[in-house]
């Protein structure tokens, strides 16, 4: 082998060699840095906890009982016939009241609308309730209700757009801009979304005002969603009823927040019975699916013995009433409970002839928190309390420095406790479900009460 062959064939395998080596390097380092354990990086979010400033407390009120067409130069002009006295407080609130405007053509017929601001960055305890006595030709009758915060969606359950009957769809925005509603209605044919009740919109501090029967005609059971964009509304039903010419009854009937599996409506009074007619009769609507309602009955008179439960089956979208003209006479709580959320309420009345009254029975919500509540003035008021699962204390103390009424609710029980109008704190040891009923001769009402808004938790925000 010559030198120079000698040579390329040692420098080749040198650089054979040298790569096997760099390659060998190369695999054996990456098997210890895969091995090795890598720096680490780790960085905790920024997180920002913040409790909402409150709000002002709102409440609108019902305002005076209206009269539609008394006007010969518009049958479709709506008049007061009957004012509203409105109770509220507590002092200490310093609520500021405002004028709800719109509904009649002069002022005789605005509504009160409160506000509260908060104290010490908490929402300041406000209530507020009203009543008014109707007796006059073409309206007659007592109707109590309480002032109420606007809502986003509600349920109006109760009168009707029968012959006879000349009902309220009343409409009030406390707020500071104006509110586009729309209303559907449901009837024995199902939901409709009638023009009438489309894109109505209500004036920042103003009132609006439809007639049931423009929105479905000849209706016996109809049931009203309300909803609201741009600002909420408090929306409320004025039924009246005439018979054969005769005033018979008027009422301003509570809106719903929203359906539940179980309804709750403390208070009821059967006093009509025998008349061959329905004195009493459970109003149910399921608008979201098929589902079966089991109806119980306690009296508030433990001696009086309690009917059983009733199933009764709901479809879809259609109002189903149940007859209770049956039962002893007396006052009940109506408890409702049921496979998928429903709406209702009960109505009753005092009687069929001249001078009689009813009243529209309202589902109560359950209020587990200290509440400030309002009863306005009224014949023959009480506070009537249903109990839930266990037995309960519950106290009432008068805003005004009052001694304090202290009442024992057994489980499953209902009690009823007289009072006087005037703002109460109510506090209950367990969950409980309340309304202010009224009996009268030629006078009767009722009203849920709500509970306190809960104060706003806190809120964790991640930039």
């Amino acid at each position: 082998m010559s030198e120079r062959r000698f040579v390329r064939v040692a420098a080749t395998s040198a650089r054979v060699i040298a790569g096997a080596a760099v390659a060998t390097a190369a695999v054996v380092g990456t098997v210890v840095g895969i091995a090795a354990p890598w720096p680490q990086y780790s960085a905790t979010p920024v997180r920002v906890q913040a409790t909402p400033a409150p709000g002002d407390t709102l409440l609108a009120c019902d305002g005076p009982l209206l009269a539609l067409g008394r006007s010969a130069d518009s049958a479709s002009s709506l008049s007061a016939a009957a004012a509203q006295q409105v109770v509220s407080g507590p002092a200490g609130s310093n609520a500021t009241t405002t004028a709800l405007t719109g509904a009649t053509a002069d002022s005789s017929g605005d509504a009160e609308a409160l506000r509260a601001s908060p104290r010490d960055r908490a929402q300041t305890p406000l209530a507020a309730a009203g009543s008014a006595t109707a007796a006059a030709s073409d309206l007659i009758g007592f109707a109590a209700s309480a002032c109420r915060p606007p809502l986003a969606e509600s349920w109006l359950v109760g009168g009707a757009s029968t012959t006879g009957s000349n009902d309220l769809v009343v409409l009030a925005n406390p707020g500071d801009v104006p509110a586009t509603v729309q209303l559907s209605v449901y009837g024995a044919q199902g939901v409709s979304t009638p023009a009438s009740g489309q894109n109505l919109v209500v004036p920042a501090g103003g009132r609006r005002v439809v007639p049931l029967a423009g929105l479905l005609l000849g209706e016996e059971s109809p049931v009203v969603r309300v909803v609201s964009s741009g600002a909420p509304v408090h929306a409320s039903l004025q039924a009246t009823l005439t018979r054969l010419l005769l005033p018979g009854g008027a009422d301003q009937v509570a809106p719903l927040a929203q359906a539940d599996t179980r309804l709750v409506m403390p208070g009821v009074q059967v006093l009509a019975t025998g008349a061959g007619q329905a004195g009493t009769v459970l109003r149910l609507l399921s608008p979201g699916s098929d589902a079966t309602a089991t109806v119980t009955l306690v009296p508030n008179d433990p001696a009086v013995a309690a009917p059983a439960p009733t199933d009764i089956p709901l479809t879809t979208g259609l109002p189903t009433s149940l007859n209770l003209s049956g039962l002893a006479v007396g006052a009940y709580t109506v408890d409702v409970t049921a496979t998928a959320p429903i709406v209702g309420a009960t109505w009753s009345t005092t009687g069929f002839g001249e001078g009689s009254d009813f009243a529209w029975y309202v589902p109560a919500p359950e209020i587990s928190a200290p509440s400030t509540i309002a009863v306005a003035a009224g014949v023959g008021a009480n506070l009537v309390i249903a109990g839930a699962e266990s037995d309960t204390t519950v106290t009432l103390t008068p805003s005004d420095g009052g001694a304090p009424v202290t009442t024992a609710v057994a489980a499953g029980a209902s009690v009823a406790v007289p009072v006087a109008a005037g703002v109460y704190r109510l506090e209950s040891g367990s969950p409980v479900r309340a309304a202010v009923s009224y009996a009268g001769t030629g006078a009767l009402a009722s009203y849920p009460l709500w509970p306190a808004d809960a104060a706003a938790s806190a809120l964790t925000i991640l930039p």
